[in-house]
């Protein structure tokens, strides 16, 4: 190529961009949005029945009227609904803060050695594991019960806490696993380089690492455990159970035509894991993003 075909070239102008079609995209992202728009109503009418018919009057909260507001508003549901959910949610307190951490520590260390310190048949304990997670709770509740019987337990908080943190280590380890196995391998052999053993590494170099995972399972197993209703069923009672059962007893109990009782009280339960999601949903998310993302 010659100097002046260099120069010609040089001084060519460069490509114009492709052009966006402005209104075929605008007409894209409204669609988009009242989609969005749609689809948040849709979840929030319940939640709007739920809210309104808790301030209703006895007489006020009547089917007929559910989308209507109300016509006196009062507090007095949701003192009564507090007075007698107020010791099951104690409870359920302390049934789902330690059964959440029992079983996320437990579950960190079942990924750490399946991950980075495999063994003979490793493969084979970790797909036993979790067979636990695809067993219907229902179908092994009759052998369940009888098993907490016979090993004497008491029957409330304390059996409650052993089933959850039992049936929490199969999710915990398999979301652990995964985020082990993205920790860079050289930073585990640096560990062994210094002559750190298993539980070594695991304490100093995996775990500062693992508060990504930890929230992420915290919140699964917190959420699991405040919800469950089948465990609390079999092996609590209204005395000594969490909320679902006090909940249950609430609205099908004496108080059953007083609706707007039974509203403030499922507000009142479903509080706790709202708010656990609205403060660390970001931390939920990006949790489990970093342990899909290969380092």
């Amino acid at each position: 190529m010659t100097a002046e075909a260099e120069q010609l070239t040089a001084h060519r102008p460069a490509p114009a961009p492709p052009r966006v079609h402005k209104g075929r995209y605008s007409l894209a992202r409204t669609l988009k949005y009242v989609g969005l728009i749609f689809f948040l109503i849709v979840v929030l009418i319940p939640v709007y029945v739920l809210l309104v018919t808790s301030f209703k009057g006895t007489g006020d909260a009547d089917p007929s009227r559910a989308w209507a507001l109300p016509q006196i508003w009062t507090t007095e549901n949701w003192v009564a609904a507090w007075t007698t959910l107020a010791p099951a949610i104690g409870r359920t307190l302390a049934i789902v803060v330690p059964s959440s951490i029992i079983s996320a520590f437990l579950g960190s260390l079942n990924g750490f050695v399946l991950s980075r310190w495999s063994f003979r048949g490793a493969d084979i304990v970790f797909t036993v594991i979790l067979f636990g997670m695809f067993i219907p709770y229902q179908a092994v509740m009759i052998p369940l019960t009888q098993l907490v019987l016979n090993l004497g337990i008491p029957t409330g908080v304390p059996t409650l806490i052993l089933l959850h943190v039992v049936y929490g280590i199969p999710i915990t380890t398999l979301i652990f696993r995964n985020y082990y196995s993205t920790v860079p391998h050289e930073l585990i052999e640096a560990g062994r380089v210094d002559g750190a053993g298993m539980l070594r590494t695991y304490w100093s170099i995996v775990l500062p690492i693992s508060i990504p995972s930890f929230v992420v399972v915290l919140i699964w197993q917190f959420t699991s455990a405040w919800n469950d209703f089948l465990f609390a069923v079999f092996f609590s009672s209204s005395q000594n159970g969490p909320v679902t059962v006090a909940l249950n007893n609430l609205a099908n109990g004496a108080l059953l035509q007083n609706y707007g009782v039974s509203m403030a009280g499922a507000l009142f339960a479903s509080l706790p894991t709202l708010i656990v999601y609205i403060i660390l949903g970001k931390y939920f998310v990006g949790g489990l993003m970093s342990g899909s993302v290969k380092g």
